[in-house]
C-alpha cells in the first residue's frame, strides 16, 4: 500500500478542517499509519511460519492457524485505515465542485465576480457534508473495533490455543510473538479509541458553533413595532423600523 500518495491527498482536507481535524490527521498518519508500516506489519509478517503445533499431521497447522487468525490484525487496520480516512474526501469533493462552480460563474459574469466568498469556508451544504463525514468517521471505527473484539475476544493474544477442528484432534499451537502482538493490538485499540474521542468532540464543536452563529445572525434582525395609532390597534399590523418611519415621520423624529 503506498501510504504516500493517501498522505498526499488527504492533506488537501486537512486545509479545511477545524482543530480537531486537524490532531485526529496527525494521530492517524503519527500514531497508526507509522507505527503500522515501520513496526506493527513486520510482527505479524513470519507469523504463519512460525505458528507451531504439537502434531505435523498434514493440514493440521494450516486449519488451526486459519481459526485462531481467521483476519490478520495487520490486513483487518489496513482495511481500518482506508475506510477511516474516505469520508474525508467527500469534504475535498464539496469544495473541488464549489470552485469549479465558482470557476464557471466567473466566466459568465467576469473575473471580480463570486458566488462564493471562501469556497472552503463550512457553511450551508459544506458544513453538513462535513458533518455527515465525521458521523461515518466514528461509525467506521466502532464497527472495527467491534469486529475485532468480536473475532479475538477482548483483544487479547493468547501463548497457546487448543485447537479442536478437522483434521486436528484436541492439538496445542503455540502462538509466535504473542506479547508483542498484545502490545500492538492494545496501542492500535487505545488510538482507535482517542480518534472516536476527538471524532465526537469536533461533532459537538460544530453543532455548538452553529448554534451560535445562528443565535447571532437572529439577533441582527430588524426590531418591529407597532404602528401606534389608534384606529389601527384592530389591524394587528406589525412594522418594522423603517417602515414606522415612513408611515409617521412626525413621530419617528420627535422619538430621534
Amino acid at each position: 500500500m503506498d501510504w504516500k500518495t493517501l498522505e498526499s491527498l488527504l492533506s488537501g482536507a486537512n486545509k479545511y478542517s477545524t482543530g480537531f481535524g486537524r490532531i485526529w490527521l496527525s494521530l492517524v498518519f503519527v500514531f497508526r499509519v507509522m507505527v503500522f508500516v515501520v513496526a506493527a506489519e513486520r510482527v505479524w509478517s513470519d507469523d504463519h511460519k512460525e505458528f507451531d503445533c504439537d502434531t505435523k499431521r498434514p493440514g493440521c497447522p494450516n486449519a488451526c492457524y486459519n481459526y485462531c487468525f481467521p483476519i490478520i490484525h495487520t490486513r483487518l487496520w489496513a482495511l481500518q485505515l482506508i475506510f477511516v480516512t474516505c469520508p474525508s474526501f467527500l469534504v475535498v469533493m464539496h469544495v473541488w465542485y464549489r470552485e469549479d462552480r465558482e470557476r464557471k460563474y466567473r466566466l459568465i459574469h467576469g473575473e471580480k465576480a463570486k458566488l462564493y466568498d471562501n469556497p472552503g469556508q463550512k457553511h450551508g451544504g459544506l458544513w453538513w457534508t462535513y458533518l455527515i463525514s465525521l458521523f461515518f468517521k466514528t461509525g467506521i471505527e466502532v464497527g472495527f473495533l467491534y469486529l475485532l473484539h468480536l473475532l479475538y475476544h477482548n483483544f487479547d493474544m493468547p501463548r497457546s490455543i487448543v485447537c479442536d477442528i478437522e483434521p486436528c484432534r484436541q492439538v496445542t499451537c503455540y502462538i509466535a510473538r504473542p506479547t508483542e502482538k498484545r502490545v500492538f493490538t492494545y496501542f492500535m485499540v487505545g488510538a482507535s479509541v482517542i480518534c472516536i474521542i476527538l471524532n465526537v468532540s469536533e461533532i459537538f464543536y460544530l453543532i455548538a458553533m452553529r448554534i451560535v452563529h445562528l443565535t447571532q445572525k437572529g439577533s441582527h434582525v430588524p426590531s418591529r413595532r407597532r404602528c401606534g395609532e389608534p384606529g389601527c390597534d384592530s389591524c394587528n399590523v406589525v412594522m418594522t423600523s423603517v417602515d414606522y418611519k415612513l408611515a409617521n415621520p412626525e413621530k419617528a423624529t420627535k422619538q430621534s
